[in-house]
């Protein structure tokens, strides 16, 4: 099994499911087999690839878990699509030790030749969060260059502390990205600042700029990488895969 990395914030709105997407994107096209898991109720990842969310979530089905991946048009990504289905969701937001066993066992039986497996979390603290944190090899947080979105940072990190504090985890903390990046902003330069000076060299030195072709990419059903690919988003997206790489 190749690395795990479970894309998270409990913030809404701060790119959180386009950096999963085009980050996927990006590692395929790099020649990386990949896989996005959409563990996000909304399925914004599932329809941002241009599929449509599954009746009921493969998680939860009695059926092998490769009966149910979906591929893409993108060379070497695959995709587990997510479910609308509350059923599913409170069945995934169970008990926590028993589902995050079974997700990882699902990730480490028969999926082993992917070199990269994405999962796409919701926007919350929740069980399926800490499931997902507790399923994976590393964490990235998308952080929105904004006051609010450094709020709720404390909350997050201690969860993921608590993730990692486990005797089974294997659980690291894989960065975090800027999003939304306006450099002409002080507001944005002054969290640029603060997020680096707290967190040193957990922060990537990618930053991704607010760019209109992001925000309409996924109306196309594609990745802004795909879209747009000569786009300021698009070139920062690769960037940031470049880091990613480098960062094994």
């Amino acid at each position: 099994m190749g690395r795990i990395l479970c894309v998270a914030n409990q913030k809404g709105g701060v790119g959180k499911t386009t950096t999963a997407v085009n980050l996927a994107v990006g590692l395929a096209r790099a020649g990386c087999r990949t896989l996005l898991v959409d563990f996000d109720p909304q399925c914004n990842a599932t329809s941002g690839l241009g599929r449509a969310p599954m009746d009921s979530h493969p998680l939860v089905s009695d059926r092998p878990l490769r009966q149910a991946l979906l591929t893409t048009d993108v060379p070497e990504l695959d995709l587990l699509p997510g479910s609308r289905s509350f059923q599913d969701v409170e069945t995934l937001a169970g008990r926590r030790q028993t589902n995050s066993a079974v997700l990882s066992q699902h990730l480490a039986s028969g999926l082993t030749a992917y070199d990269f497996v994405l999962i796409d979390c919701p926007p919350s603290l929740g069980q399926l969060t800490q499931t997902a944190l507790a399923s994976s090899t590393e964490v990235m947080m998308p952080i929105q260059c904004e006051y609010f979105a450094m709020e709720g940072l404390a909350q997050m990190i201690e969860i993921i502390r608590n993730v990692i504090a486990r005797p089974d985890s294997r659980l690291q903390f894989g960065g975090i990205v800027l999003t939304m990046y306006d450099h002409l902003l002080e507001l944005t330069n002054e969290v640029d600042r603060e997020v680096r000076r707290f967190f040193g060299n957990l922060v990537f030195d990618t930053v991704i700029p607010r760019d209109v072709r992001v925000a309409e990419a996924p109306s196309h059903g594609k990745s802004v990488i795909c879209h747009a690919p000569r786009s300021r988003g698009a070139r920062a997206y690769i960037e940031l895969c470049m880091e990613v790489l480098e960062r094994d």
